[in-house]
């Protein structure tokens, strides 16, 4: 039996949902680090929007790439410091299972902090490269693409750029605090599709591209169709 159900007159949505895509103005924060205890000060006063720029946006600014390391953390202390170990611990932090930014970066900053009793020389050693703890100020621009049917909706999904899937899929976690995203909160709360809302939540976003992300949306979608 499928696990997301069909979509019966009832669940005409109560409105329409408008595909968006953004745009990025990055901006460098007046943090940054040249040696891991200076990392982990830094990760401690750094805005929160930075821990989003540094993990959720990472996917859609390599969403070519399908191996490395899923947050930019993870790479710097591999690239920079050559703390494989470190970078390894740092990758395996699963962004979807926080519910918010703050409770997100206290997991990065327990890692840190566990590495740096273990290995206390590390706090001081000077890494190849500065990480600058940078943010971004997001502009919302709308597409052409709007959706008054769960057809259409698919239709859009496979038709947008992987800037507006990004945009309503990753972004809007930070708009939301980390709770889900702009898909599923149109599916639960205009259409009545919990379980399928639900099955949105639950895609993996880091195993592979931004196309692969959209693939799984329209899969899932489509199961609600058939």
């Amino acid at each position: 039996m499928s696990s997301t159900a069909s979509v019966t007159p009832q669940h005409k949505p109560v409105k329409p949902f408008y595909f968006n895509t953004s745009a990025h103005l990055l901006r460098i924060t007046a943090l940054k680090a040249n040696t891991l205890s200076e990392f982990l000060e830094a990760l401690r006063a750094c805005p929160e929007d930075s821990i989003f720029q540094h993990t959720f946006r990472t996917l859609q600014e390599h969403h070519f790439i399908r191996e490395g390391f899923s947050n930019d953390f993870a790479h710097w202390a591999l690239a920079a410091l050559n703390q494989p170990g470190l970078a390894e611990q740092l990758a395996t932090v699963d962004v979807r299972e926080y519910t918010s930014l703050g409770e997100l970066r206290d997991r990065f900053i327990q890692i840190v902090e566990e590495h740096l009793k273990n290995s206390p020389a590390d706090a001081s050693r000077v890494a190849d490269e500065t990480f600058y703890f940078c943010a971004a100020d997001i502009v919302m621009m709308p597409t052409k693409f709007v959706a008054q049917s769960m057809q259409e909706f698919a239709n859009g999904v496979r038709e947008v750029s992987v800037h507006s899937i990004h945009h309503h899929f990753i972004e809007a976690r930070l708009r939301l605090k980390l709770m889900s995203n702009d898909f599923s909160q149109w599916l639960l709360e205009d259409v009545g599709l919990t379980e399928t809302a639900r099955a949105l939540n639950r895609i993996d976003i880091y195993t592979g591209t931004l196309e692969d992300v959209r693939r799984q949306i329209v899969r899932v979608v489509e199961r609600s169709l058939a």
